[in-house]
């Protein structure tokens, strides 16, 4: 998910920015409320410590949950597939509904508001909502490289564009980031008028975009430089790739997206209906799982014109083509490794970082112009370097099928989303996991394969105890299960909320809040979040309220999040 963080004071312009971002964000809702490369002749230094693999972690950006070819998705997706197939495939994975909170949870293995990033886009002095990743945690790269991992990063940061929040003083030794949520795939092109050329850093100091280096093609091939650099000092190394694909604007090379051509014809309501076939013949959701209805931002396809569907089908056809072009990458990673031979000691972790994108800011009153003087939406120029596209919430919710919505909110559209282990660890082969697994695991996960543990201060500072919990007994095959069940799982972003407790779930998509709002799912009967059960269990709802009043008063969550403003 995309937005950026500023560097001016809150009241300057973050007021407005927010608010406009959210307006677009919300609208219908408004309405409708992987270790050194080590052989066998090679020992550590220190006899006392065991090999620990090395942590490949690769996000990509806003990939929908039914994309995958291992989740039964039409897009070729062969490397990853690979993967899973010598590994678990996670098909009750849950990050935030949206980019900066889940990395900065995924980073932290805590809730985004101790993290610091309560409210994306918006910085201020208020404790939760700093907008960057505070003293109150400490960071996977920060404990790792004290273990002796070496820490490389190359690709999207979004967790704040200060010289404080820099990747450089988070931990990675070597890093090449986009600061903000998104960029232009080919050039430094900024997508919003604040930032006009998109800021790029590399161990912290401003680096250049050659024009016309492909995003997804370059990140890799820095990563592959970073790990190369090291790879002779017997140190582990753990790597992020944050891949800024398939974020909008859709741009891929032709190559990528030609093979797709006509593969959409049938258009987004079709494939909804077959992604929902896929998955079940993929066994990655039950076979009595059905579709939710569209959101009223859904045009129905036979009421669209000629002209309307051919535009409509190039967009999934782009958008098919990016991962098409980050799977090639990812198996650009797996090969690398083998060549150097680390590949089996290396651990692999894929997923994305929240639900498919509904959103189109070139169409938006607040972010048009700016996109609208440095690019255009012309058929004949989609895909290319000054053509900005995004596919909308008519393909956006095709790709969350069997889940309500899409990323920005907290049904399950928005925040259940697909992830892959494979590698040092992961005892299982080629199997689906469907117990309930938080971004917030992975921290803990890795802290234990690398042999280490989470400490209670990072620089002389005390910091919160860790919220995730390790899935190495459940990758191991030692356990059946991560979280018990009175395991409460929480989240919250721009007063979008949920409650998880064992089946069950409240999600509040009122706005503004009104905490009687909140509708009650039994998961494990209505994936699809179609059957609200408040009246036939006031029981259990009650129970689940008092769950969010606790989460809220312990994660520091404002509400009214705007206070006297509206939108």
């Amino acid at each position: 998910m995309t937005f950026i963080y500023f560097n001016k004071s809150p009241k300057s312009i973050a007021k407005n920015f927010r608010v406009q971002f959210l307006k677009f964000l919300y609208p219908s809702f408004i309405f409708i409320c992987t270790g050194a490369i080590i052989s066998c002749s090679n020992k550590t230094k220190d006899q006392s410590i065991q090999i620990r693999p090395n942590i490949l972690l690769i996000v990509a950006d806003d990939l929908g949950y039914a994309d995958l070819g291992c989740f039964g998705g039409l897009v070729e997706t062969p490397n990853i597939d690979q993967l899973a197939s010598r590994g678990i495939r996670f098909s009750r994975f849950h990050t935030s509904p949206l980019c900066a909170p889940t990395r900065s949870m995924l980073l932290s293995g805590n809730d985004n508001h101790i993290a610091g990033m309560g409210l994306m886009g918006y910085r201020s002095n208020t404790v939760g909502y700093e907008g960057r990743l505070t003293n109150r945690i400490a960071t996977v790269p920060e404990v790792l490289k004290l273990a002796g991992y070496h820490t490389y990063m190359a690709g999207k940061w979004h967790l704040g564009t200060d010289s404080i929040s820099n990747p450089a003083k988070k931990g990675f030794e070597r890093s090449f980031v986009n600061l903000l949520g998104a960029g232009n795939h080919y050039d430094d092109q900024g997508l919003f008028s604040d930032f006009p050329k998109t800021p790029y850093t590399e161990d912290g100091k401003p680096a250049h975009w050659n024009n016309g280096d492909y995003s997804t093609d370059f990140f890799t091939d820095k990563l592959i430089e970073y790990i190369d650099s090291n790879q002779n000092d017997n140190k582990p190394f753990f790597a992020f790739a944050a891949y800024t694909s398939p974020h909008w604007p859709l741009q891929v090379d032709e190559k990528y997206w030609k093979k797709y051509e006509g593969k959409f014809d049938a258009g987004y309501e079709a494939l909804k209906k077959a992604n929902l076939e896929t998955l079940k013949k993929a066994g990655i959701v039950p076979e009595d799982a059905v579709l939710p209805p569209n959101s009223s931002r859904v045009k129905p396809w036979d009421s669209l014109s000629e002209d309307q569907k051919m535009m409509e089908r190039r967009k999934m056809e782009l958008y098919a083509g990016m991962v098409d072009n980050l799977d090639f990458n990812i198996g650009r990673l797996v090969e690398h490794l083998k060549s150097i031979g680390a590949f089996e000691n290396t651990l692999i972790v894929v997923l994305s970082d929240n639900g498919a994108a509904a959103e189109d800011f070139y169409y938006h009153d607040y972010f048009s112009p700016f996109l609208k003087e440095h690019f255009n939406d012309d058929y004949a120029h989609m895909g290319e370097p000054n053509s900005f596209i995004s596919y909308g919430p008519q393909w956006a919710e095709a790709g969350s099928a069997p889940f309500k919505y899409f990323k920005g909110v907290t049904t399950e559209g928005g925040i259940n989303t697909p992830m892959i282990m494979a590698g040092p660890g992961v005892a299982l082969q080629n199997k689906i996991e469907d117990c309930l697994v938080t971004v917030m695991d992975l921290a803990p996960t890795f802290y234990d394969l690398a042999k280490t543990s989470y400490p209670d201060s990072i620089n002389g500072k005390g910091i919160y105890p860790l919220k995730g919990i390790s899935l190495v007994p459940l990758v191991s095959g030692s356990s059946k299960d991560v979280h018990g069940p009175d395991y409460v799982f929480g989240l919250e972003h721009s007063n979008m909320s949920m409650i998880r407790k064992g089946s069950w779930k409240i999600t509040n998509l009122s706005r503004p809040f009104v905490e009687d709002s909140f509708k009650l799912y039994n998961l494990k009967q209505d994936l699809a979040e179609i059957h609200d059960q408040k009246k036939l269990h006031p029981e259990k709802y009650k129970e689940l309220i008092e769950e969010w009043k606790t989460f809220k008063k312990d994660m520091l969550i404002q509400i009214p999040l705007l206070h006297d403003e509206e939108f």
